[in-house]
């Protein structure tokens, strides 16, 4: 909700500036009363529920009671202070990282990703798009993909995405890359893909954004606290652990196919090894 705050409508961010201040009381009130407190109609609250990709109300609510009890068990993100000790600097980072994933369950739709997997599944070729630490992310796609026999390319040149993205077609996908959603490169190379018919799916931070805009499967991570200096390396753990969600779910659904080639890359890498 926080994530969002600044692209809803002034009707909406008031329900939510009140839910955020008053969550405990939420979780206990009618969708008629939450509206009589906050000053607005039913209808806002349900529209405020499915902004944030929710079925309605009562969704809404299970979803703040199940926060408030993982804020009691486990806390917030906490700020690595640059002059503390060693120990203290393991704890943080470490703590952030978990917790960047264990949000990005709150926010990642399985109806999404059983989407995405399918797509990928059926796809004659899959682009990755991804510039700057998203380039990091594309590659092990790559990776990834290519040890199940997937035809995939990652691309973090923006002229190398654009000339791959025009030969895409109606039997592609295109994967865009991007935390903040505002990437302009990926914009136009996913503009470009999806004006030769490709598929798109998109992973960024949850909440609306440019790129998201353009997909037509939308995965998310948890938007990480401003304040966290070690954003970034949080961010991009949440989005690693995405694509192995991907890649295990694709495993398991052609195991007799995937695991023979699995095991083959296996053993020709372990050949090369030198002792």
């Amino acid at each position: 909700m926080q994530a969002i705050l600044e692209d809803l409508k002034p009707s909406e961010r008031k329900v939510a500036d009140f839910i955020l201040a008053h969550p405990e009381e939420v979780v206990k009130l009618s969708v008629q009363k939450l509206a009589e407190l906050s000053g607005v109609s039913e209808a806002t609250i349900i529209r405020l529920a499915r902004s944030l990709n929710m079925k309605g109300y009562q969704e809404l609510k299970l979803r703040i009671a199940g926060d408030l009890n993982k804020q009691t068990a486990t806390g917030s993100y906490k700020e690595i202070m640059m002059e503390g000790s060693v120990e203290s600097i393991m704890q943080a980072v470490s703590w952030n990282n978990i917790q960047s994933i264990q949000d990005t369950l709150s926010v990642l739709s399985g109806e999404e990703v059983a989407r995405a997997v399918d797509a990928l599944a059926k796809a004659r070729k899959i682009d990755v798009y991804g510039v700057g630490a998203s380039a990091v992310i594309a590659a092990d796609i790559r990776q990834k993909f290519s040890r199940i026999n997937l035809w995939c390319e990652a691309y973090s040149d923006f002229h190398a995405q654009l000339t791959s993205a025009v030969t895409l077609s109606e039997r592609d996908v295109a994967f865009g890359i991007s935390y903040s959603g505002q990437t302009e490169d990926i914009i136009q190379s996913l503009t470009e893909a999806r004006q030769q018919g490709a598929t798109i799916i998109t992973l960024t931070k949850f909440g609306p954004s440019p790129v998201a805009e353009l997909a037509d499967i939308r995965l998310f991570t948890s938007s990480v606290e401003k304040s966290i200096r070690s954003g970034a390396m949080a961010s991009r753990i949440a989005q690693l652990n995405v694509i192995d969600i991907l890649f295990i779910t694709l495993v398991s659904r052609q195991q007799e196919e995937v695991i023979p080639l699995l095991e083959k890359t296996r053993l020709a890498v372990s050949r090369t090894k030198r002792s």
